[in-house]
């Protein structure tokens, strides 16, 4: 960890440069509210807004228009850290362009875009984060606590994930002399994958060379065949800049400072295969919207406690439904995640417990202790087409009949972007009544709370 501190030191050094706005396009984040609840008091409405990613926004030379990334960053503009940093602004953006959409509580994401004038449909796959102001993402702190939303994934069809997860990102998204930006701009991005970002705390990541590492819970990957929820614990505090190794790439996937598979909870390969999924055979229903909860238990019920368990509930048509029991011979058969069921999945279904290594839901829980980002989003995936959470076998040419090798019910033939883009180019996921506090403070007796106090 030392050395890591020293790398990160030396890589985001003082200077005087910085990662500016740009002056063409006013960013005017759309307005949502959310909801936060206690017991005692009900749920209280709080203005809120969403924010684009800035990666997926126009970064350009200050005193004209031209890209300063493309396939990579133009020399012209970014020779070097310092050049960049001063020449490059970022831009606001048009949202509903992007297929972004709020009313109320409600927030809507088109993965495809079509564009009017050419009736040409294209991909936009957004990623946004929640603001609790103009400059700041809004910071959970789930320990002891529950969060809850509601979701409509019923035009999100096999190979298309509509996620929402916490991202243990900086709250003003690491706003400082080198980026002038910050959360305002939806800067500061990192997750437990390590992603190559265009700048990391402001600097440019000119070649790629860094991967952006932080610990990452994923409350929601689903589309409306199939469903997973998975812890992603890192040796890391907020963003670190792995590089060679620590970024955990290839065969130094295990070597990592992230668990990069985690330990994930999916109904259909814990062996329910009539839990979740479209119509009136299955538990869950994906045809209709539904309300999910997540609860974060400790071991002495305070939010200074460590985490020793995560449930899940969902209600839907004003009933409580409990999370499938896990139904795999070796395994615990608890439908909630702890170290016991994480230690069982990686002995019984194979693969390396990196999530043990790392220190399981300590670590996890750690993160979730000093507060985390909530993230957004729509994709698809040209890597593995979605395989591991919904194909009917993962990897492809794996034994069907292999415990855990199912994700869901999709072929392993589909997935394929070009085609999706064709079958379903009004793809989208409608998350509402966002909401978090006490434990039990979000529903009662399968109503969900729903006030407007201020």
């Amino acid at each position: 960890m030392y050395q890591r501190s020293i790398l990160t030191a030396s890589l985001f050094a003082a200077s005087t440069w910085a990662q500016v706005p740009g002056p063409l396009t006013p960013e005017v984040h759309p307005p949502i509210t959310s909801y936060k609840c206690t017991k005692a008091g009900g749920c209280v409405a709080q203005k809120s807004g969403i924010v684009l990613d800035a990666n997926y926004r126009w970064l350009h030379n200050k005193e004209g228009y031209t890209n300063c990334v493309t396939t990579g960053f133009n020399k012209d503009f970014c020779p070097d850290i310092e050049t960049c940093a001063k020449t490059c602004s970022l831009e606001g953006v048009d949202y509903a362009s992007y297929g972004i959409r709020t009313s109320g509580d409600a927030l809507t994401l088109n993965i495809y875009k079509t564009d009017p004038a050419t009736n040409v449909t294209s991909l936009s796959s957004p990623r946004v984060y929640l603001m609790s102001d103009d400059e700041t993402f809004d910071h959970f702190k789930l320990l002891n606590a529950e969060f809850s939303f509601d979701v409509d994934v019923s035009k999100v069809p096999c190979g298309i994930n509509g996620a929402l997860y916490f991202s243990e990102m900086n709250a003003k998204g690491d706003a400082n002399e080198l980026n002038k930006a910050g959360a305002k701009y939806g800067t500061g991005y990192c997750d437990a994958q390590c992603p190559s970002q265009n700048f990391i705390k402001g600097r440019a990541n000119l070649n790629g060379t860094y991967g952006a590492c932080c610990n990452e819970m994923d409350i929601w990957e689903a589309n409306n065949a199939a469903t997973a929820y998975t812890p992603h614990p890192c040796n890391a505090n907020q963003v670190f800049a792995c590089s060679g190794t620590e970024c955990g790439n290839g065969d130094s996937r295990y070597k990592g400072v992230c668990d990069k598979d985690g330990c994930d909870n999916n109904p259909y390969r814990m062996g329910d295969k009539r839990y979740y999924g479209v119509g009136t055979n299955y538990t869950v229903d994906t045809s209709k919207k539904l309300t999910v909860v997540t609860q974060f238990y400790t071991t002495d019920n305070t939010a200074t406690g460590t985490l020793k368990e995560i449930r899940r509930l969902y209600i839907q048509n004003g009933k409580i439904i409990q999370n499938a029991k896990v139904s795999i011979a070796g395994m615990s058969t608890e439908g909630s995640i702890t170290d016991a069921y994480c230690a069982s999945n990686k002995k019984v279904l194979g693969g390396t417990d990196h999530f043990t290594q790392l220190g399981g839901l300590k670590t996890m829980g750690d993160a979730l202790g000093r507060g985390m980002v909530l993230a957004l989003s729509i994709w698809d995936d040209s890597g593995s087409y979605m395989g591991w959470l919904d194909q009917e076998r993962y990897p492809a040419d794996a034994d069907a009949a292999t415990p855990g090798v199912g994700r869901g019910p999709c072929p392993v033939t589909g997935g394929r972007p070009a085609e999706l883009i064709k079958q379903y180019p009004d793809a989208k996921v409608v998350f509402s009544n966002i909401r978090s506090g006490e434990i039990g403070s979000t529903f009662s007796n399968g109503t969900v709370l729903r006030f407007a106090r201020h």
